[in-house]
């Protein structure tokens, strides 16, 4: 007989899935998953013989070995994507060039469906960005790029900045005194008729 409990068992597997969920929002995962699942197709189907009742369709061609190689190196940037996410840039403009080197290589890119499943995979990636996590307070920075009380007068706030007042162009006095009546309207804030 087993020692734990139907609900011990229920609290592991919410504790494995909060544990899950924590992981896949520290890194692209969908990027990942996306690139990865790019590279399946791309790679099965130049050697996949397909039967059609008592008819084998071959799709073997001389390109298969490129096929080969830009579906495992798309399968190769999926996981690096989940576990090193710091080369998510390059991992994001390999995957998008390896997608477009398949439509020429590997049957039209796997029949479509590996091309765009990398492509968007490798615009996720490139579009991901890291959040900040939950613990701090939004108004907070936890780097070394923080604002400090020391800042310079350029680190303010943006609601505490104030308008910049640029100076009034100068206008030379050409006949009489048609331009002092222009600059005297310049520096009244254009209000005065001249």
């Amino acid at each position: 007989m087993s020692a734990e409990t139907p609900g011990e068992s229920a609290g592991n597997f919410d504790r494995l899935r909060l544990r899950f969920r924590d992981w896949r929002g520290t890194r692209p995962f969908w990027a990942g998953l996306f690139t990865l699942l790019g590279g399946i197709p791309i790679a099965y189907f130049p050697y996949a013989t397909l039967k059609l009742g008592h008819m084998s369709l071959a799709m073997a061609t001389t390109a298969g070995a490129g096929s080969l190689i830009i579906g495992v190196l798309l399968v190769t940037l999926g996981l690096t994507m989940w576990f090193q996410s710091a080369t998510r840039v390059f991992a994001g403009v390999a995957a998008i060039l390896l997608a477009l080197v398949s439509l020429v290589v590997s049957n039209i890119g796997g029949f479509l469906i590996g091309f765009l499943l990398a492509l968007v995979g490798g615009a996720l990636a490139l579009s991901w960005a890291p959040g900040r996590p939950q613990d701090e307070a939004p108004g907070e920075h936890g780097g070394s790029d923080a604002p400090t009380a020391h800042g310079a007068t350029g680190d303010l706030p943006e609601d505490h900045v104030a308008e910049r007042h640029y100076p009034a162009p100068s206008f030379e006095k050409h006949d009489g005194g048609e331009a002092d009546g222009v600059r005297a309207a310049v520096h009244d804030g254009g209000h005065r008729v001249g």
